[in-house]
């Protein structure tokens, strides 16, 4: 998959705007992508068991028991959130993207943007309660 997402990439590189930054786009670019291939039947579902250790050895085990559940439960309540409303969270929240980078990025007005922002902060809050409450995190 990550072959053909370069490959499209590549077919695509003229129509890309070199004034404008290249990460935005194609964060986008692989968003529209990985939505269209999760739309085809042969595509399996995987799961959300794996998470990455921590490559630090320094802190104590209790401490990265702590970092591994906290990380699950982002995982988890990140792949809650509705996709369209995750791009726009991951990008916004996580990469600190200005949202009118993302609204052109992904083709949406500002305001819809912002819409999508507020749901899926709305999404994920409710979705890491439900996982706290399920494990018995605090």
């Amino acid at each position: 998959m990550a072959h053909d997402l370069f490959m499209e990439v590549h077919r695509k590189l003229d129509r890309y705007d070199p004034s404008r930054p290249p990460r935005p786009w194609l964060f986008a670019f692989a968003v529209r992508f990985a939505a269209d291939y999760r739309k085809q039947a042969r595509v399996r579902r995987e799961g959300l068991d794996s998470v990455p250790e921590r490559p630090d050895p320094s802190p104590g085990a209790d401490a990265l028991v702590e970092d591994r559940e906290a990380c699950a439960i982002v995982t988890e309540a990140l792949a809650a959130v509705e996709h369209d409303r995750r791009a726009v969270f991951i990008l916004f929240e996580l990469d600190e993207v200005p949202m009118a980078e993302i609204a052109a990025s992904l083709g949406l007005p500002v305001n819809t943007a912002y819409s999508r922002l507020r749901l899926a902060r709305e999404e994920f809050a409710a979705a890491a309660r439900r996982i706290q409450r399920r494990r018995g995190s605090p």
